[in-house]
């Protein structure tokens, strides 16, 4: 059979963000320890060239890393790989797997024997899914080769009811699709196939139908009727089982928070034990680090429910606009603008790190009518990637806040000059999520509207960030900035360079327009695993990107400031704006009228 990933040779990388100038001198802050001095030599002042892998990074020392971090993943082109059906594991069955994507090469067999899948049910016999003799794969061959058609410039053949073209695997049945999963004693799937069918099946099934159909069908596929003999057959195939379950646990580990998944996992523990000891000693160190990390992430969790709610205490726009002068604002506790892009970096990546891949497919899986089982479904399975959302959204507010804050023109105006150098170190960095949050919260109308401010305000750094952030042409600057990052990323010499976040919300809208775009089943009821293909492919560079551990020193006092400082809401933005620069014309003078009367009505009911 051909090899299942598809990204053979299709997608070589993109090419370097070149036509750099860098020989622009860095404006002079005037505002940084008041004493308008230049920035220090280690930033470089770098907009085209933000990514080029010869800057020297002076935090190369990377901070322990964290105990809720999963392992690494290294991002690696893939190869083609070519079937063999005789070919066996050719790696540790009992070490922690990587989160492995379609377009990293595979260490494990990639191809296996057909299988006629037809149903569920299993037969007794095992030599229908062991290796074939070099007659029966000849056999084969002249079978699919009967089967295979011209297909504009690409060859389509059908093994059963899977359906490839170009070797690629493109649709098959999902009982075809589960069979394809399953171990057996000379054949485990390809690791990109792993992934993908495990990351998108559940827009089909629930993960606990999956994990029992499989676990069940590698157990009575082992079966013959004779206890011993059934025993000496899962023995040599716990291995591969045991090597299944683990890079589920390891890749996906949230899809166990289900009670019924953990039971199902402690009844295969107890199965392999009294087959094979090694075997069962592999599932206890499984068990091990997932429920480790599934109390990292309980602990994660509890703590930004805490600091929400600390966030949550607003001060009363009047009162806190008249006596701003007393309040703490971002430049009194850090006015170092590459400092605020270190800790916002740490904000990120530490989030990023707890978001599941899963919950990129759960977010369309929520709205399938299959959804129907009540435990799991009413939990918040996307919980941590709508936290990381807030959070965009936050640090936006932060920024209009701050700006709002100020009595007198030119300390907002100093703000703003703050915050636009904080954005270019962003930049640079490779953070564009806080990039974007602080340009959108500079863009927000009640910072915009302050003409006397912006007037005393350079704007041709902003103008510059503005254009690579410009929305048109679906983001066109902004994709090939991150282009541009990710090959920095993957030749990098430094902690530093390997700094990719995205720009969050982007990536969840392209992934939801290739999921609406693309029937998720054909007109025959194959699925269709082209598309899953895809969405592995976006997934995957995601799971990359956040393995990154974040090179700065970290400042609590900075981090716990950005985190918990009170921000205003929309309204309160627009009076302390009112507040800040009178209204211009009826219009506004009649929203700071209505403005004023609904927030002193709210403060006197609370």
């Amino acid at each position: 059979m051909p090899p299942t990933t598809p990204y053979a040779g299709k997608f070589s990388s993109c090419p370097a963000y070149g036509n750099n100038n860098n020989n622009h001198p860095q404006p002079h802050s005037p505002y940084r320890n008041g004493t308008g001095t230049a920035p220090k030599p280690a930033k470089e002042n770098v907009y085209n060239g933000a990514y080029s892998s010869s800057s020297e990074n002076p935090y190369d020392i990377p901070q322990p890393h964290s105990s809720y971090r999963s392992s690494s993943v290294s991002s690696v082109t893939a190869r083609e790989h070519h079937y063999n059906s005789s070919c066996a594991v050719s790696e540790n069955p009992y070490s922690s797997p990587q989160p492995h994507s379609p377009r990293q090469h595979s260490t494990s067999c990639p191809g296996r024997a057909y299988r006629h899948t037809t149903t569920a049910t299993t037969t007794n016999t095992t030599s229908s899914s062991s290796g074939c003799s070099s007659s029966e794969q000849s056999s084969r061959n002249n079978s699919v080769a009967a089967k295979g058609r011209r297909h504009g410039h690409g060859v389509t053949a059908s093994y059963g009811e899977m359906c490839y073209h170009d070797n690629s695997l493109v649709s098959a049945s999902l009982e075809a699709l589960i069979q394809h999963l399953v171990p057996t004693v000379d054949y485990y799937p390809d690791r990109s196939y792993v992934f993908t069918f495990l990351l998108s099946s559940r827009l089909f099934l629930h993960p606990y139908e999956l994990m029992t159909r499989v676990c069940h069908l590698c157990v009575e596929q082992q079966r013959s009727g004779d206890a011993l003999l059934d025993k000496i057959r899962f023995r040599e195939v716990a291995p591969k089982l045991v090597q299944l379950l683990t890079e589920w646990t390891e890749t996906f580990p949230y899809d166990f928070r289900d009670e019924r998944m953990m039971r199902c996992l402690k009844d295969m523990t107890h199965h392999v034990a009294r087959g094979d000891e090694y075997s069962w000693r592999a599932m206890q160190q499984m068990t091990q680090r997932l429920i480790k990390r599934l109390s990292a992430l309980g602990q994660y969790e509890e703590a930004v429910s805490a600091l929400n709610a600390a966030a949550m205490e607003r001060p009363a726009s009047l009162k806190s606009k008249q006596a701003s002068g007393q309040r703490s604002d971002v430049m009194s506790v850090c006015d170092d603008p590459f400092i605020l892009a270190q800790q916002l970096t740490h904000i990120e990546l530490d989030r990023l790190s707890f978001i599941g891949p899963e919950e990129f497919i759960q977010t369309f899986a929520m709205k399938d009518p299959l959804e129907n089982h009540k435990g799991f479904f009413r939990k918040r399975k996307t919980s941590n990637l709508e936290a990381y959302v807030n959070w965009f959204n936050r640090l936006s507010f932060l920024v209009a806040t701050e700006i709002c804050m100020p009595v007198k023109k030119k300390h907002r105006a100093r703000i703003i000059e703050f915050f636009i150098d904080v954005a270019q170190e962003c930049f640079n960095i490779g953070n564009f999520n806080s990039l974007m949050a602080i340009i959108t919260g500079m863009n927000m109308s009640p910072v915009a509207r302050l003409r006397k401010t912006w007037s005393k305000v350079n704007t041709d750094k902003f103008e510059i960030l503005e254009h690579q952030m410009d929305p048109s042409s679906n983001f066109t600057n902004y994709r090939t900035a991150l282009r541009g990052a990710t090959q920095r990323s993957e030749t990098a010499h430094s902690s530093q360079e390997k700094i990719v976040i995205p720009f969050f919300s982007l990536l969840i809208k392209d992934i939801y327009f290739l999921n609406e775009g693309c029937a998720s089943r054909l007109t025959n009821g194959h699925i269709n695993f082209e598309k899953l293909w895809e969405l592995a492919k976006q997934v995957s560079e995601f799971l990359v990107w956040r393995q990154v551990i974040c090179p700065f020193d970290r400042d609590r006092r900075i981090l716990q400031y950005l985190v918990t400082t009170p921000v205003f809401t929309e309204d309160e933005l627009h009076l302390a704006s009112y507040e800040s620069e009178g209204p211009e014309n009826n219009m506004e003078k009649d929203s700071r009228r209505s403005l004023r009367s609904s927030l002193l009505h709210r403060e006197n009911r609370s």
